[in-house]
Parts: C-alpha cells; sequence; structure tokens
C-alpha cells in the first residue's frame, strides 16, 4: 500500500507523495506472485508469460513491483527504459501514475509496452490525450485455435496434413516423448545442430536466444513448462515446449527440428497441440520478429488472430 501525506487541488496524490515503487529484479522463486495476476485474467501477450520474463531478464534486466492490485514490469530495450501494460484490477490511472512518477525518478520518458487494442482504448478512457500509440507488426503475436493445431482439420490447413503425413509413412517408427530433466540433453543436442544448419553464429539475436532457451531446458520444472520430443530411428529430431499465458491461452516458446528430417516440424507442431490442455482456446505462438521467412510460416498455419501490440508514449 501507498503512503500518501500531500495532494494537489484535484486530490490526486503528488509525486512527492506517492511513495516510490519498490522493484525488484524477477527470479525462478517469484512464480507464483507473478502468476497469481497474469493465469486469472485474458491478457494473452506472450511477454507476459512467467517463462519468458524470467528467462530473457538476462538481457532486459526485467525487474517487478505489486501495487494496489496490479502487477507492474519494468525492463530496458536496447537501453531505452519502458514497462509493461500493467496486470491486475483497480484503479488503472494510479497505477499509470505510479508509473510516470518512476520514470521520473530514472530521469527518462515513460512508454508503456504491451498495449494490446482494447487496452489503448482502456489507457484512453482513463487518461484522454495523454498517450501516442504506435504499433509494431514485426511484434504482433499469432494466436491459433488449439483445436485447428491440434487436428489440422479443413481445407485451409490441408498442406500440413500432407506433411504431416508424409512424415509418418517415412518415420514409422517415430515416437512422442514428455520433456523430463532426463531428455534435456536430447534437446540441447537439436538446437546445436539446429544451430550449425542455420548458421546462428551469422545471425543476430540467435546468441541470446540460445542462452534463454538453455536456462528454460536446464529450469525445465522450476519454470513450470511443459513440452515435448520426436524421436525417430533412436535419435531425437524435434521438441517443443511452452506454458500457460493466461486463463485461455497457452504460449508455445519454442520449436526446434532438424531439417533435414522432412516433416518433422509440422508433426512436432501437431503432436504438441493435441497434447495442450482443453481449457486453453487458444496458442499463441509468437511474434515473427520481421523475418519474411517466418512470417511466411506463420500465417500459413492460418492464426485466428494476429494479436497486434502498441507502444505507448507519454506526451507529457
Amino acid at each position: 500500500m501507498t503512503s500518501l501525506q500531500t495532494h494537489s487541488r484535484q486530490g490526486q496524490p503528488t509525486e512527492e507523495a506517492r511513495t516510490p515503487l519498490a522493484f525488484k529484479d524477477i527470479e525462478i522463486a517469484d512464480k507464483e506472485a507473478i502468476t497469481a495476476y497474469t493465469l486469472t485474467g485474458q491478457r494473452r501477450n506472450c511477454d507476459l508469460s512467467f517463462s519468458n520474463l524470467c528467462c530473457w531478464r538476462f538481457l532486459y534486466g526485467t525487474q517487478y513491483a505489486e501495487y494496489e492490485g496490479w502487477l507492474l514490469l519494468k525492463f530496458r530495450v536496447e537501453g531505452r527504459l519502458a514497462y509493461m501494460m500493467p496486470v491486475g484490477k483497480g484503479d488503472l490511472k494510479q497505477a499509470v501514475e505510479a508509473l510516470a512518477d518512476d520514470a521520473r525518478r530514472e530521469g527518462e520518458p515513460l512508454q508503456i509496452m504491451g498495449v494490446c487494442h482494447d487496452l489503448c482504448a482502456e489507457l484512453e478512457a482513463c487518461m484522454p490525450g495523454r498517450f501516442r500509440f504506435e504499433a509494431d507488426r514485426d511484434y504482433a503475436d499469432y494466436l491459433y485455435l488449439r483445436t485447428d493445431l491440434a487436428t489440422l482439420e479443413g481445407k485451409k490447413l490441408q498442406a500440413k496434413r500432407n506433411h504431416v503425413n508424409r512424415f509418418r509413412r517415412t518415420y514409422p517408427d517415430y515416437e512422442y516423448l514428455p520433456i523430463t530433466p532426463q531428455l534435456v540433453q536430447e534437446c540441447l543436442e537439436v538446437e546445436e545442430r539446429w544451430c550449425r544448419e542455420n548458421n546462428c553464429d551469422e545471425q543476430a539475436g540467435t546468441g541470446n536466444e540460445r542462452r534463454a532457451l538453455e536456462y528454460a531446458l536446464r529450469h525445465f520444472e522450476e519454470l513450470g513448462l511443459t513440452g515435448g520430443l520426436l524421436r525417430t530411428g533412436g535419435q531425437t529430431v524435434a521438441f517443443s515446449f511452452g506454458m500457460p499465458i493466461c486463463e485461455d491461452t497457452f504460449g508455445v516458446h519454442v520449436e526446434k527440428a532438424d531439417t533435414r528430417i522432412e516433416g518433422s516440424y509440422a508433426m512436432i507442431n501437431m503432436e504438441f497441440a493435441r497434447r495442450v490442455p482443453s481449457q486453453y482456446i487458444y496458442l499463441n505462438r509468437e511474434e515473427d520478429l520481421g523475418i519474411p521467412g517466418l512470417r511466411k510460416a506463420k500465417l500459413s498455419y492460418q492464426p485466428a488472430v494476429v494479436l497486434e501490440k502498441y507502444t505507448a508514449y507519454d506526451k507529457e
């Protein structure tokens, strides 16, 4: 709770009166505190997955604070201070003003990321004209109906069914196994082969991705992740894992396959989707980062929603 000692003429607490937010670095031990906010709502943004918050904190310096019924997230993007749209219930204006105070203390402008379209309207309603909103298509999330990816039914997914059927005919001995600590090393070996085949060392950002992926695999159970791998001929050729983002959306955070094994991507995609609990309507397969091939692949699975995320820039 905050300690308010002085007020402006309008009765709003002044910057001096509002107790500074107590941000702290995110650790695995904070999983329960953070998911108490994220899992009970319908914010489908992949950035709110606890695994993503924890595994990528080395890059963004992600911190969190609890404030008057809200989860507040603070981080840096290419050195610039940023906050995530508050998650929770209560007085949204009060929560945003607390972020504005924190940004002033940091000597930087307030920018709030992860503001989906309906949340733009909420911000505008409680603080009219305060923000300028900009979306970046490269960071829009791809949401699919779980049943679509689990069954591949219908004409629109015929090509994907063909890939799966070809894989089954070519590798009739394949098996799908849940990822356990004992199988983590096999997943890391698939990642290593994938990197060699895709020239990871020559691509920007792949080093960060590998660091986040390895951390996730080595702390798989602690993070609350679930996933599976494909084996054929006694060798692991693909794996995928993720965790719930909110009450109706499950995040698929990683999917890797040996590109020499035709159909392995389509097969791990379907097998993993089949095992996601039926309470989840959507699978969030995250952004395409503006990579043409990745965008084409994500669109080919016919997303139900392309979830655009805006950044709100404070005009004051």
